[in-house]
């Protein structure tokens, strides 16, 4: 269920509002695994100090929260725009490794967990070396199941640029596993 103004999520919301403790540990709790794993991919070295400074801005920003914007989208545009300034403020470099979530799915054999293994290294490989831009938009898209205009809304870019780079990343990641 979205996280909202209706109903239990509205007045989740209103408790957030509020300060109440509980239920900042209610969403951190619902999301950190997915907020945390999305970190990791756009910063790795600093994912701890970003997912608590995500939360920590969400804190200072709930009030002017607007219910009708999707709550995943804001929090994660509040991640996106934390990892963001911490990427300009270091050296360019590689964002690090990918976790093991792509490709997991379990494999009754062991012949195919074993390559199954091998193709989540070959995607992971692939997927350090693209550029951040192309990795942010294919880990919102394949990993966090975001909608294109969820990724618009999260990156702050046009709809038709996150459809580029979700065309041209899965395009440089098929050619790099090849």
């Amino acid at each position: 269920m979205e996280f909202g103004q209706t109903g239990a999520a509205g007045e989740n919301l209103a408790r957030l509002r509020g300060r109440d403790p509980d239920a900042l540990a209610e969403l951190i709790d619902r999301y950190q695994h997915r907020l945390y794993r999305y970190l990791v991919r756009l910063a790795p070295e600093a994912a701890e100090d970003l997912f608590q400074q995500t939360w920590l801005r969400v804190m200072e920003s709930i009030r002017r929260y607007d219910g009708r914007r999707g709550f995943d989208a804001w929090l994660f545009a509040i991640a996106h725009n934390l990892a963001i300034d911490h990427l300009r403020r270091r050296a360019p470099a590689s964002l690090g490794e990918p976790g093991e979530e792509w490709l997991a799915a379990p494999d009754p054999d062991a012949c195919e967990r074993l390559l199954a293994g091998e193709r989540r290294a070959a995607v992971a490989a692939a997927m350090s070396e693209l550029p951040s831009l192309y990795r942010e938009t294919l880990s919102l898209r394949f990993e966090e199941d975001m909608k294109l205009e969820e990724i618009a809304e999260t990156t702050g870019a046009p709809l038709a640029t996150v459809k580029s780079r979700l065309r041209r990343g899965l395009e440089a990641l098929r050619r790099k596993i090849r």
